[in-house]
């Protein structure tokens, strides 16, 4: 739970990415606290660039120690792949890649406060935001034991003039400068941008916004096709290679972005209750997504599939509001592990300027039965079967009807 800036802790860990903020946080904390800080600093997949030198500045900054995990495989496997599956997109074109980030952070980061003997945990969330609910949630449902300090909501810290000369005041070195247009959060699943030219709804987003993939219009004129194997909802195999989980996506990454795949740019509504603007880059995500769908379509009877369908909608909403580590989160990955034991086969991708589309298609499940469908003859429908069906089927209308013609 939050506690008030007078109480004094022993030590915290802080979730670190050495950006302006949790650089500021590191001596706020120890000056309010009195504290020893821990920085954690998770690999999701972010550019290596992000890590370089990061241990040195948490250390610069007044931390103890930096304590960095390599996530990426665990966060692909688990987090990404398990969603995945049940076709959850928030509002109907997001694939949640900040989102589905947060849980596998903050339980690795909540493993190295009980590891290290902390009392508190804290994160640079603003709170205007979603992943403060997401961050607290992870560490109510894993550790209650454990405090959170979440500094936006406290300090009085309003702006980027005033955290440069906070650290400045502390001879704390920091390369951020108060050019910083966008605010960017990047993993192997995604890179979102915001701010900048994106907070007025009218602009249109510049080149300046999108950093991971080619814009369509300059992507390649010819088409690129290759291979996917899927087996239980998971996509296994690239041209008949087998791949671990963040090597598949990070190999489509590089596919998709050089076709122009991947982009949206939308406007959302946060958990907290204001709309927000983003421009999200998801090319492998958005790959894998349509080869999924695309068997979908061929094993999957209709009810079954619209049952999926609404599962999708309520699994997106969970993992955007920062319900992972619940039971009802549980409940709804076993409904959509029990869907995909049926979602097995291959599928050939074409990319074309941005544009994905599933040009074959096969599976040992499907219910697509060529005797059944053919316009030629066949010896297993009877087309005369269809009469009573259709008029049990329309049976509502008709007895309306009837008691409307007698009134």
């Amino acid at each position: 739970m939050l506690k008030h800036e007078n109480k004094q802790y022993k030590k915290v860990v802080l979730a670190y990415s050495g950006g302006l903020d949790t650089s500021t946080i590191v001596p706020w904390l120890k000056e309010n606290y009195g504290c020893e800080v821990i920085c954690f600093v998770a690999d999701v997949g972010q550019e290596r660039e992000d890590l370089e030198g990061i241990e040195q500045k948490a250390i610069q900054s007044g931390a103890s120690k930096c304590v960095i995990k390599d996530l990426r495989e665990e966060f692909v496997r688990d987090y990404v792949f398990e969603t995945m599956k049940t076709g959850a997109l928030y509002e109907g074109t997001y694939l949640l890649g900040t989102a589905v980030a947060r849980p596998v952070i903050a339980k690795a980061m909540v493993e190295v406060a009980l590891a290290e003997g902390a009392d508190a945990v804290s994160h640079g969330a603003t709170g205007k935001g979603n992943d403060q609910v997401r961050f607290e949630s992870a560490v109510a449902a894993l550790a209650p034991n454990l405090d959170v300090i979440a500094p936006w909501r406290l300090w009085d810290l309003q702006s980027r003039e005033e955290l440069l000369a906070y650290l400045n005041e502390r001879n704390i070195p920091c390369k951020a400068t108060l050019k910083k247009i966008y605010s960017r959060d990047a993993n192997v699943l995604h890179i979102s941008t915001e701010g900048g030219e994106l907070e007025h709804t009218w602009n249109a987003a510049s080149e300046n916004v999108w950093v991971w993939t080619v814009s369509p219009e300059k992507a390649p004129d010819t088409p690129e096709t290759f291979e996917l194997t899927i087996k239980d909802g998971i996509v296994t195999e690239l041209n008949g290679e087998a791949l671990s989980p963040f090597k598949m996506l990070d190999t489509l990454n590089t596919i998709g972005a050089r076709n122009g795949v991947g982009r949206i740019d939308i406007t959302e509504n946060r958990l907290v209750g204001m709309k927000s603007r983003g421009c999200y880059e998801t090319p492998g995500g958005t790959i894998i997504y349509h080869a999924l769908r695309a068997i979908e379509q061929l094993v999957l009877d209709k009810t079954t599939r619209e049952f999926r369908e609404k599962l999708a909608v309520d699994f997106a909403s969970l993992v955007y509001d920062g319900r992972w580590f619940t039971r009802l989160r549980e409940i709804l990955q076993a409904a959509a592990d029990e869907l995909a034991h049926d979602v097995n086969g291959k599928v050939v991708v074409k990319l074309y300027k941005g544009n994905v589309s599933i040009i074959q298609k096969d599976s040992p499940n499907s219910l697509f039965n060529f005797d059944f469908v053919t316009f030629g003859a066949d010896e297993v429908y009877n087309q005369g079967d269809a009469e009573g069906f259709i008029r049990i089927y329309s049976l509502p209308a008709r007895i309306r009807a009837v008691n409307k013609n007698k009134k």
